[in-house]
């Protein structure tokens, strides 16, 4: 699977703390093989991303999975409410309510800078934290599941 930017992690975090993440049955959190479907709200709250998998194949419509051909956040948040990539919610709750749409503009989609300002603002002790974002930015390279695009949004 291709992976994109470890910042995607950070943006996952954000939906879990934030309960963006809305399962559409409770056997898709259940049941990560199963047949299932998510909707993913952004962080400005004005789109609304489905994440829908089937077995192995994951799809979203979010900007990340559909055009640039990775695991958006919507999906990697899903995956981890699945239990399929680590989660740690004390450290989700670390990057609750920030609106990353804003923040990764302002930083002309330098996704590095963005995080760092969210890390120096927070100030949050980025070594605490290195070690399971590391890990699960390791695992979401090695998974064994096909990322692909979903349905188009309508805007």
């Amino acid at each position: 699977m291709k992976i994109g930017p470890v910042e995607k992690i950070y943006e996952a975090f954000s939906a879990i703390a934030d309960n963006r993440v809305k399962f559409i049955s409770e056997e898709g959190c259940l049941m990560p093989t199963a047949q299932g479907e998510a909707k993913v709200t952004s962080s400005d709250g004005k789109k609304t991303y489905t994440v829908t998998w089937q077995g192995e194949d994951y799809t979203s419509n979010d900007n990340a999975t559909y055009w640039q051909g990775y695991a958006g956040y919507p999906v990697i948040a899903v995956l981890m409410l699945q239990g399929r990539l680590p989660l740690d919610r004390n450290i989700a709750e670390l990057f609750k309510g920030i609106n990353w749409n804003e923040l990764n503009s302002g930083h002309k989609r330098d996704y590095s800078s963005a995080l760092d300002e969210v890390i120096e603002k927070r100030a949050i002790d980025r070594s605490a934290i290195d070690g399971i974002v590391q890990e699960t930015y390791s695992l979401l390279g090695s998974l064994p599941v096909n990322v692909g695009k979903g349905r188009m949004l309508k805007m």
